[in-house]
């Protein structure tokens, strides 16, 4: 085998996965369609849904015979030390090419959705404390590490990022999209995308497609999208994800839409994806997802029907154990069931990936590259990142009087069930909550200060007491009185409210953690009620994985502090928010309602959705998606635009100058919006086409221009084409959707023109220097 042509590195990689697929067996190639996850639970308490009625015992040894796809998460599924799991994968990938005919390894991927999913790795702030940050080069600084360290230990692929738009704010799984535009999300989770895979890890986008929309916000739900609403708010972020970010693999949805699964849909994975987008990449399922189109779909009667109908639609790799492309495939194929060529084409996509990442190569080792130190996975640097990006994200939502920043020396009540929990700060995807809660006897691994020891550290004259109040989701008052107390006694009572991830109905925020309404969980509207009624100035932060009513509130709170489930660096970014030291500049994501009913509801709405004399259900947010305010101000000056008669594949400059009217550092996040007046289909009333975050020292100002392409007006008209209507449009430089500082008015002039793969997806922006 060490002279055939698929070992010539010199070759093309066609040519050598040609030649060795060639060589293959039906057996060896199915191998190379699967995974196996050693140590999955199988007691109930996993990590996927259904894990325990889905996974089943096989013969490793026997099993590597035939080679192997994939390991599924060698560090995510129990606490290993680093160092001794890179050794452990080297051994294991010693064992898989030792007992192969040709000696390939196995392609390992990882959970990495707020930083490895890994015992000791950096827990970094989730994915909507990113869309917070509304600041992609950090995102991307981020993925870089994140990649880096996957890399070091002997990873291959990284399970990320989730692209999914909120549709429902009561998703369990809020927390780890980005937001609920598609343009942020888009952009956010393409710079992810280049920060992995400019560390070698194929990064994964998930979940194709349309998980987020799911009915009544159950997880795992089915899809009640319209075609439209697909095409213009589900799939773009996607493909800008691919085109901007370069993501060689994609995860298929569990959900269905209109009575397809996701799983079994040609028309998504191979139609769209692949001939229309061009992707050349792998399609993996979602856990168990191949088996789930018997169990939970029924569209299958068998394993080895659930296998024909996803290899058919175009997935290519079965995650994250074998089940339905091992025996039942094989004896499918042999009795004429699934033709052999759709096992060639998937495992021949494999094949490339590995041959891409050096895997059949013959020098290829499975010990970690030279010079990278496995040990630790939380270093000064990721930590660096972590806090930077922690406070970034952070929005002050309200401050009407002042009251921060804290005094120095002022006498705080800290009051509240995630004020003194590390957990508090962590989303459900970050090692501590995700596999932790299985290993109480484990310590956590890393250094997470809470909101209590870092507002203490941040100020060290102050005098802070502290109670709990109540537990994050339990029934349980007796804990108000000494909270009472406490806040009675002091000058400002820091309420630190919020959410408990967790994973399938064991936390308030996470996989298959949905709400039935948006009321804070538990009893801490009633402790905030408390507190509230002592008189004292009530400052309100939360550290949640998705926004909560707070109308109840208006007008009775000193100030609004919301954070994102913000990372191992979070407790100090929110005490440096409530100190001073940092000044606040994340802004909204998603909206935040005033009422907990009416959902689902986005500010992407046509006139229909908004307010009015219709209904008296006013569905209007408390605070905007966009909004989020500082401790100084910025004034926009010099609005200017070029030419408004432009023709339907012309372009226009908008552009305006931000300058720091404060005394102190701060960031402005100007953010432009698209208007349609008249369309042939409705619309939604704004939608945000680009962005921009400028850091401003006091006195300094930069001029931001927008330069917008007609294509960015398109949308997917009657017969399901993309089109650019002429017409009338307006584009709105904004502080948030509803903060509208200037207004240009254009004309698209020429024919309508029908949009193709080739669209542009970017709003270019240009940023000058001090003005």
């Amino acid at each position: 085998m060490t002279t055939a042509p698929w070992r010539d590195p010199a070759l093309p990689a066609a040519a050598r996965v040609d030649d060795l697929l060639a060589r293959m067996t039906l057996e060896e190639k199915t191998a190379q369609l699967y995974g196996v996850w050693v140590g999955a639970a199988t007691d109930g308490e996993g990590v996927a849904p259904l894990q325990h009625e889905m996974t089943e015992e096989y013969d490793w040894e026997e099993l590597i015979t035939r080679g192997l796809g994939q390991l599924t998460r060698p560090f995510g599924t129990a606490p290993v030390d680093p160092a001794v799991g890179a050794r452990s994968l080297a051994s294991a990938q010693r064992r898989i090419m030792a007992a192969g005919r040709f000696g390939i390894p196995a392609l390992a991927h990882e959970e990495c959705l707020a930083g490895f999913t890994a015992w000791r790795a950096t827990a970094y702030p989730v994915p909507l404390a990113w869309g917070a940050s509304f600041d992609p080069e950090l995102v991307e600084e981020m993925a870089r590490r994140i990649g880096h360290d996957l890399r070091a230990v002997g990873v291959h692929q990284g399970l990320a990022p989730v692209l999914d738009v909120v549709r429902d704010p009561r998703w369990g799984r809020v927390e780890e999209t980005i937001g609920e535009d598609p343009y942020l999300v888009g952009t956010v989770g393409a710079a992810y995308v280049r920060g992995l895979e400019s560390a070698g890890i194929v990064a994964t986008l998930k979940h194709f497609a349309g998980y987020a929309s799911s009915a009544g916000a159950r997880n795992l739900a089915p899809v009640r999208a319209g075609v439209r609403e697909f095409a213009d708010v589900t799939l773009p972020p996607f493909e800008l994800a691919l085109r901007e970010g370069g993501a060689r693999s994609v995860m298929a949805a569990y959900t269905e839409t209109d009575g397809v699964p996701a799983s079994a849909d040609p028309a998504l994975l191979t139609g769209l994806l692949r001939e229309e987008w061009g992707f050349t990449g792998t399609v993996v399922a979602d856990y168990f997802g191949v088996g789930f189109l018997q169990s939970l779909h029924r569209v299958a009667e068998d394993p080895a029907g659930a296998a024909h109908l996803a290899l058919a639609a175009g997935i290519d790799v079965e995650l994250p154990t074998v089940k339905c492309y091992g025996t039942p495939l094989i004896e499918a194929v042999r009795a004429g069931r699934v033709p052999e060529a759709l096992v060639d084409e998937s495992a021949r996509r494999v094949l490339l990936q590995k041959c891409a990442l050096g895997l059949l190569d013959e020098d290829w080792s499975p010990e970690p590259p030279a010079g990278e130190a496995p040990a630790d996975l939380d270093p000064p640097g990721n930590r660096a990142v972590a806090r930077r990006l922690a406070e970034e994200s952070v929005v002050l939502l309200d401050n009407p009087d002042g009251l921060l920043p804290l005094a120095p020396d002022t006498r705080i009540a800290v009051v509240g069930p995630r004020a003194a929990d590390a957990l508090a700060m962590l989303g459900c995807y970050s090692f501590p909550s995700h596999v932790l809660p299985r290993h109480p006897e484990v310590p956590v691994g890393i250094d997470i200060p809470t909101v209590l020891d870092a507002l203490r550290a941040e100020l060290p004259d102050a005098k802070v007491t502290f109670a709990e109040g109540c537990d994050t989701s339990g029934p349980d008052t007796a804990g108000f009185e000494e909270a009472v107390a406490r806040a009675a006694e002091a000058d400002v009572c820091v309420a630190v409210l919020g959410d408990r991830a967790g994973l399938f109905g064991r936390g308030t925020s996470g996989e298959g953690c949905d709400a039935s309404d948006l009321r804070l969980p538990g009893v801490q509207g009633a402790l905030l009620d408390a507190l509230v009624a002592t008189g004292v100035p009530v400052v309100l932060v939360l550290l949640t994985g998705r926004p909560y009513a707070l109308g109840r509130w208006q007008g009775r709170l000193g100030a609004v502090v919301q954070a994102f489930f913000p990372g191992e660096e979070g407790g100090p970014a929110v005490a440096g928010v409530l100190s001073g030291r940092v000044t606040p500049s994340g802004r909204l994501p998603v909206s935040v309602p005033r009422l907990p009913g009416g959902q689902p509801w986005t500010y992407l709405q046509p006139p229909l959705g908004l307010a009015g004399e219709v209904s008296n259900l006013d569905p209007t947010p408390l605070y905007p998606f966009g909004h989020g305010r500082s401790y100084t101000t910025f004034a926009w000056e010099d609005p200017a635009g070029s030419d408004p008669e432009i023709t339907t594949d012309g372009t226009y400059e908008m552009a305006v100058t931000v300058r720091n009217t404060g005394d102190r550092t701060g960031a402005e996040v100007v953010q432009l919006y698209l208007h349609d007046p008249v369309a042939r289909v409705t619309r939604p009333d704004v939608r945000l086409i680009g962005y921009r975050r400028l850091e401003l020292a006091p006195g300094a100002a930069r001029r931001v221009t927008f330069r917008f392409h007609a294509d960015l007006s398109a949308f997917t008209d009657r017969t399901g084409r993309r089109v650019v209507e002429p017409g009338a449009l307006e584009l709105r430089l904004a502080a948030s959707s509803t903060d509208v500082r200037h207004t240009a008015r254009l004309t698209l002039g020429g024919p309508e023109r029908v949009l193709g793969a080739e669209r542009r997806l970017l709003c270019a922006v240009e940023v000058s220097g001090d003005v």
